[in-house]
C-alpha cells in the first residue's frame, strides 16, 4: 500500500536522482485528485443523481457535492440552481490510497486495456483521464446502479512541468502507454 513513508523513503529519492534535484522539498507530491461526474438527467430525474452520488460515494471513500449550474442556458434546457452533476476531492492519504486502487485494481483489469496516454498532461503538470463507465471499480456491483455513469479523474500535482509530473506518476505506478 502506498503511504506517506513509502513516498518518502523510495519514491522520492528515485525522483531526486532522475530529475537532479538536490533537496527532498524539490520533489513533486500528489496535491489532491478530482473525481467529476457530469449527470446529464439530474435535472429531470432525482433517482439518477441520487444514484451517481452513492457510487462515486463507494468509489471514493468519501460523500460527493452535488455541483449546480452557475447560470441558466435555454440552449441546453438548464435553469440556474439545477444539479449538473457530483464531484469529490481527495487530498493526502486518501488520494494515494485512491491513486494505488486505480493503477493496480482498476485500470489494469478493464479489457483491452492499453495503457494511459501522454498527451492528457494539461502544460502545468496535471492530468485527467476519462472513464466510460462506474461499473470498473470493485465496490461498484452491476444490480445496485441507477444508470452507467462515465467519469472525470483530474490528478493534480506540485510538479511545474509535464516532464516531472509524468515521472511522479510513473514512480506511482500509473500504467502509460510506453
Amino acid at each position: 500500500m502506498l503511504t506517506q513513508e513509502r513516498f518518502r523513503e523510495e519514491i522520492a529519492p528515485k525522483l531526486m536522482k532522475e530529475l537532479g534535484y538536490t533537496n527532498i522539498m524539490e520533489v513533486p507530491r500528489i496535491e489532491k485528485v478530482v473525481i467529476n461526474m457530469g449527470i446529464k438527467e439530474a435535472p429531470d430525474d432525482p433517482r439518477v443523481l441520487e444514484g451517481c452520488v452513492n457510487d462515486l460515494a463507494k468509489i471514493a471513500g468519501q460523500r460527493p457535492v452535488v455541483t449546480r449550474a452557475k447560470r441558466s442556458i435555454s440552449d441546453f434546457g438548464l435553469t440556474k440552481g439545477n444539479p449538473v452533476g457530483c464531484k469529490v476531492t481527495l487530498r493526502g492519504v486518501r488520494a494515494l490510497v485512491f491513486l494505488e486502487k486505480l493503477f493496480h485494481v482498476v485500470l489494469p483489469n478493464v479489457r483491452d486495456f492499453q495503457g494511459l496516454s501522454t498527451d492528457a498532461f494539461d502544460g502545468r503538470g496535471n492530468y485527467t483521464l476519462g472513464l466510460d463507465e462506474q461499473l470498473i471499480f470493485p465496490e461498484i456491483h452491476y444490480d445496485d446502479i441507477v444508470k452507467v455513469q462515465g467519469m472525470d479523474i483530474t490528478i493534480v500535482t506540485t510538479a511545474e512541468t509535464d516532464r516531472e509530473a509524468y515521472y511522479l506518476l510513473k514512480e506511482l505506478g500509473c500504467p502509460f502507454k510506453d
